[in-house]
């Protein structure tokens, strides 16, 4: 199959591949070597003031039953917490604690350091298209867009 016949979906896939697969390296090699692809996963849905188990479920297409899990082995890693929910007194939010936030930070600048990596093999004209058009496209294909 060449490349002109590769879909859309996959085209957008490799470049997000090989982010995550820079993200997850460096985490390791800045010592956050405790926390799997499938936490991450888990652990980049959470929103800044919280985020529900079940929602984070729904978002990474998980049963809430693996959901939580995954949110146990990051708790206990010091990643995250579970706060009350402000909203319902029932429930519990998962937010992102202060190893979690240095995570956070390492993986923000790895992604940027890639993004300039890409702009300059694209162009600037090129990477600034792209980036119009997958936020267009996100318009119809992110039902979490906003959360």
């Amino acid at each position: 199959m060449g490349d002109d016949q590769v879909n859309l979906g996959l085209l957008c896939f490799f470049p997000y591949r090989a982010m995550e697969t820079r993200v997850m390296a460096a985490a390791t090699a800045a010592g956050f070597d405790d926390i799997t692809l499938a936490q991450a996963r888990i652990f980049q849905r959470i929103g800044p003031a919280g985020t529900r188990v079940s929602d984070l479920a729904e978002q990474a297409r998980v049963a809430k039953q693996t959901a939580t899990f995954l949110v146990d082995q990051l708790e206990r890693a010091g990643y995250v917490e579970r706060v009350p929910d402000p909203t319902d007194a029932r429930a519990r939010l998962v937010k992102i604690a202060a190893r979690g936030e240095e995570a956070v930070a390492l993986a923000r600048r790895v992604e940027a350091e890639v993004e300039a990596e890409w702009a300059q093999h694209l162009g600037r004209r090129a990477t600034a298209q792209l980036r119009e058009a997958l936020t267009r496209l996100r318009e119809i294909t992110d039902p979490y867009q906003g959360t």
